[in-house]
């Protein structure tokens, strides 16, 4: 009788199991026979265990399959097992088949996690925003989707309820969240205005700062005051960015006074701003991730020439770049989301794929992805976001022209013509900003219906294209008096791009 007993490796051959599978089914009741200190297995015995249990579970190629077991002719475990018809259905199609999920099933599977994350009165609204959809025909991938995509909306809220400062300003952000594709023109200081806004509201930030004393209405006693003004926004940025999203930042070197030692003109040097920032920014908790050189083209200036003097120490280069900086946010969080493939909250803390990004593990024994290992899916929200978000819109495709142009990072492209032959500045503003930047930032950083911000909006260019590019675009600045006209002028004939549908813009 020995001798037609099978050894453990010929069932996993056999069954086309795991180990960690075969040990839940021998818990479950799987006959054994003990010879020694090892066990065997009666293969017959073992089909027809099989075919008496409900509801049997085991893993075939590194699939979770679950199935009523009705009659050997019937039954897809027994028919790959016997190889008949094993072609008929791929695992991911029996996955589908035999494991269906539907909102309710989510709901309530994942209720004892719930119940220690959200409030009753929390989750009885979850149930109520889960009840407004018709689930009835969607595959799990979209259920799972529409699951994820309300449990994070109020696990925002949750975040923002309890980070919202003293000086939040509800009317402000009903403007902002207004449902339409109209550019928001918020007039004031953007501290000030950052400082009444939700946390975690805006999904991206892109900007060109005024440069420490360049322009007349960009004046400070010295470089210190000036850095400082620059950390109080960045510093607010950090709440109002919302988590795993990006800050892209514009910025040149320049030459001039940092008035630290003298205000006289032999005070005057190279003045990084660029190595300046990327320090603030790094110690008000954002990562620095690149720093793309914007190759501006060659130079009008002829003091690179010093007067005809062809000798050693006189040679310097003119400054033709400037530094667009890329930086991350990563709040750490470690309240458990949904696995993205099976919608279950049964997930353990992995470890952190990068500073401030916590991994998972889904442990749902049903789930449709596992290792070779037997291990669940692993992911975070910052690759959920990047893998399962973008729902395929047209809008969100990036053209291989611009991932062409942005290939390397030294990108050649002019800046703004903004003074005609006459001398006169067409543009209204001292310093425009070129519609490159933004269009490279919001389709490699954003998608399709988010919120772009810009807190120091100049000549609105960034919102402008935002909106051109599908996306909320909203402008925050000082100077109303001087450059409204200028901008709702800008804003006005850049209809061309976008129709007439709709507002072009409101105020706040």
């Amino acid at each position: 009788m020995e001798e037609k007993l099978a050894k453990e490796k010929e069932v996993l051959d056999y069954l086309n199991i795991s180990r960690t599978t075969l040990w839940r089914l021998k818990k479950e009741g799987l006959p054994i026979v003990k010879v020694g200190n090892s066990y065997r297995y009666e293969i017959e015995d073992v089909k027809e265990w099989i075919a008496k249990e409900e509801n049997v579970t085991y893993q075939n190629q590194n699939k979770i399959i679950s199935t009523e077991i009705q009659n050997d002719t019937e039954n897809p475990i027994l028919t790959h097992i016997s190889g008949e018809n094993e072609t008929d259905l791929n695992n991911n199609e029996r996955i589908i088949q035999e494991y269906p999920i539907s909102l309710v099933y989510l709901l309530e599977h994942n209720q004892k996690y719930l119940q220690k994350i959200f409030d009753a009165e929390t989750i009885k609204k979850l149930a109520q925003s889960l009840a407004n959809y018709d689930d009835l025909g969607l595959t799990n991938a979209k259920i799972v989707k529409i699951f994820s995509f309300e449990y994070l909306k109020l696990l925002k809220e949750q975040h923002q309820q309890e980070t919202r400062p003293d000086t939040y300003n509800p009317d402000l952000q009903r403007f902002i969240n207004q449902p339409n594709n109209a550019i928001r023109v918020v007039w004031g200081n953007c501290l000030d205005i950052l400082k009444q806004m939700e946390s975690e509201s805006i999904q991206l930030m892109v900007t060109s700062p005024p440069y420490y004393n360049a322009r007349d209405y960009s004046q400070w006693e010295n470089i210190d005051l000036y850095l400082e003004d620059m950390r109080q926004i960045i510093r607010e940025s950090w709440r109002v960015l919302d988590n795993h999203r990006v800050w892209v930042w514009n910025v040149g070197d320049i030459f001039d006074n940092d008035r630290k030692v003298t205000k006289s003109v032999w005070g005057k040097r190279r003045i990084p701003l660029g190595a300046y920032f990327i320090k603030i920014f790094e110690e008000e908790g954002f990562e620095f991730v690149d720093d793309i050189m914007w190759d501006k083209g060659e130079v009008e200036s002829k003091r690179f020439m010093n007067g005809g003097m062809d000798y050693p120490f006189y040679q310097y280069p003119m400054n033709c770049y400037e530094h667009i900086l890329i930086f991350h946010k990563h709040r750490l969080d470690n309240t458990k989301i949904p696995c993205p493939v099976c919608g279950s909250l049964n997930v353990n803390g992995n470890t952190q794929s990068e500073i401030g990004v916590q991994s998972w593990e889904c442990k749902n024994e049903k789930c449709f992805i596992r290792s070779p290992n037997n291990r669940g899916k692993r992911f975070s929200l910052r690759t959920n976001m990047m893998q399962y978000w973008f729902d395929e819109d047209k809008n969100n495709v990036i053209e291989k022209s611009v991932q062409n142009k942005w290939r390397r990072d030294i990108v050649p492209f002019s800046p703004v013509i903004k003074v005609n032959s006459k001398g006169e500045n067409i543009l209204g503003h001292s310093a425009p900003f070129p519609e490159d930047i933004p269009e490279m930032a919001i389709k490699y950083f954003s998608y399709a219906g988010e919120k772009v911000l810009d807190p120091f909006g100049g000549s609105f260019t960034t919102p402008i294209v935002a909106r051109n590019l599908h996306r909320t675009g909203i402008g925050i600045e000082l100077n109303k008096e001087m450059y409204r006209e200028a901008i709702l002028r800008k804003i006005r004939s850049s209809q061309n791009l976008f129709g007439s549908e709709g507002n072009l813009f409101d105020e706040f």
